[in-house]
């Protein structure tokens, strides 16, 4: 299967998304990292940041400030009195630091189905990831699964977030799918259900790869690339991946083409910051891969 970025989406209408989530002054994590690849894209990305830091608090040590939830709200008044957010396709959503926030994104998301009900509201359950564990306040888990995903149409876990989220162990193709369908059935009942499963490794996959795993109701696709000995991990590489494919899928409406180009981006991305040995991932440096990926990497249907 041959897949083109620059193949004709089936809606002729701009693309605009309203992104909430953190942002940091230097480097690359939450709407530092997703923005721009929206923008690439061709999308109008309508930002309100959660936070302002000087860097992501993976250095330990940051200066900035935490925005109260009610400044979402002030911000969505804003945009609304604009009279676009009928134009609003959707709403991307990242790390939310508190349970005000979580209802603030949901509400955001309310506001603008209200306006344009065709919306999609793209949730990264940005929880905690193998090694760190849970790195958020205690309540949130809980909080996330029964808020924002049920609001839901797109949810982007990785591998340790769907086991939370789940309660179910996944080391196998078979326990990946069962645990993802389980959670496709508590997303938005109007919308596509769309699961998909970051930075996925697994007993009975090949050691050196790393994949992820796409689930729907109409199938499941896995997309497969090496994986990239990154030593420390680089932080917003699941903002980068929940953007490229949110933005994929509102312009094609196709869940293989969306997981291929979006996989197939950011291994270039992560490549490039590999060979340059980038503390931060190299966004801008390597910004041509986030529309013309060097390397494609097809999605295979597993299901």
């Amino acid at each position: 299967m041959t897949l083109s970025p620059e193949a004709p989406t089936p809606t002729s209408q701009p693309l605009r998304v309203l992104s909430i989530q953190s942002w940091v002054s230097y480097g690359h994590v939450g709407n530092a990292a997703a923005v721009f690849p929206l923008q690439r894209l061709g999308i109008e990305a309508w930002a309100i940041h959660t936070v302002q830091f000087s860097n992501h608090t993976g250095y330990g040590a940051w200066t900035g400030a935490v925005f109260p939830p009610e400044s979402i709200a002030e911000l969505v008044d804003g945009i609304e009195a604009r009279g676009v957010l009928p134009g609003c396709s959707g709403v991307l959503s990242g790390y939310m630091g508190s349970g005000g926030t979580v209802a603030a994104v949901v509400e955001a998301v309310r506001r603008v189905r209200a306006a344009n009900p065709a919306a999609l509201y793209c949730c990264d359950p940005v929880m905690g990831d193998v090694g760190r564990g849970v790195f958020v306040r205690p309540e949130l888990p809980e909080l996330i699964a029964a808020q924002a995903l049920a609001a839901a149409d797109v949810v982007t876990p990785n591998q340790f977030e769907l086991e939370l989220l789940t309660g179910r162990t996944v080391q196998t193709l078979a326990q990946a799918l069962e645990a993802a369908h389980e959670l496709r059935g508590r997303l938005n009942a109007g919308g596509p259900r769309i699961v998909v499963v970051t930075s996925l490794v697994r007993a009975d996959a090949p050691a050196d790869q790393i994949e992820t795993l796409a689930v729907t109701g109409e199938g499941a696709w896995l997309c497969r690339t090496p994986l990239l000995p990154l030593d420390p991990p680089r932080n917003g590489t699941g903002d980068v991946m929940a953007a490229l494919f949110y933005g994929h899928y509102l312009g094609s409406r196709d869940v293989a083409r969306s997981l291929s180009l979006s996989m197939s981006a950011l291994y270039g991305l992560l490549k490039r910051t590999h060979d340059h040995g980038s503390r931060e991932v190299m966004l801008v440096a390597a910004q041509e891969e986030l529309t013309a990926p060097s390397q494609v990497f097809t999605a295979e249907q597993v299901a």
